[in-house]
């Protein structure tokens, strides 16, 4: 079965959830650029606070989709160095992949924040979205810089995702959630009808629209298309 785009994709990982809603400990974090949407979705359904986690793949030249590391604010980098040295990748190579989205991610800070702070987890339950798992990369770096700001419990959830970085993922956070884990994986894309990129403007659109002092909803809504 496939999604038909990341909206639904979020509305049927929320159903996987339900345990989180109506809870004032648990924010959501989206990854942007389409984890967001996902997260939204997800956020809406518990009743929570939404906001984003900004991360950047450092993809291999020549192969971007493939992630040899990720990058998140803090400083924060996490690098799969048997796949770079496998692949041969240099150093030099290494340091300027990262600079360059390092720049990208500082960029997407101010579009989508707007030098707004981010929402507080010190002390919450977060829930960490993506639109899929594939390497498991950039949600290693996701981790790793969130777990700076002290949150108590870190759950990783997404739509659909490898078996095995679900499973390994699972020895790093308090829990996983990956709702379809289909054999052979192929790659996130391909479990989605549509899969177009999201753009600025729509996680901007998203992030202003969710309150991040909102309450918790009254009635959580559901869907497990």
């Amino acid at each position: 079965m496939l999604f038909r785009d990341r909206s639904d994709a979020g509305r049927a990982l929320a159903a996987h959830l339900k345990e989180y809603a109506r809870r004032p400990d648990v924010v959501v974090l989206g990854l942007p650029r389409g984890g967001v949407v996902v997260a939204s979705e997800v956020a809406q359904a518990l009743g929570a606070p939404l906001d984003a986690l900004i991360v950047r793949k450092l993809g291999v030249p020549g192969h971007a989709e493939l992630a040899m590391g990720a990058i998140a604010g803090g400083g924060v980098r996490f690098l799969d160095r048997e796949l770079i040295r496998r692949l041969g990748i240099t150093d030099e190579v290494v340091e300027a992949t990262t600079a360059l989205e390092t720049r990208e991610l500082e960029r997407r800070e101010e579009a989508y924040r707007h030098a707004k702070p981010p929402l507080e987890v010190r002390g919450r339950t977060v829930l960490l979205v993506d639109d899929g798992l594939a390497t498991g990369a950039t949600m290693r770096a996701a981790v790793a810089s969130l777990r700076e700001r002290g949150p108590a419990r870190i759950v990783v959830a997404v739509p659909v995702g490898s078996s095995s970085t679900c499973a390994e993922l699972g020895a790093e956070v308090d829990a996983v959630v990956c709702a379809r884990t289909p054999e052979p994986f192929l790659g996130v894309g391909a479990w989605y009808e549509s899969f177009l990129p999201t753009s600025d403007e729509e996680v901007r659109s998203l992030l202003e629209r969710a309150s991040p002092d909102q309450g918790p909803a009254s009635e959580p809504r559901y869907s497990a298309s």
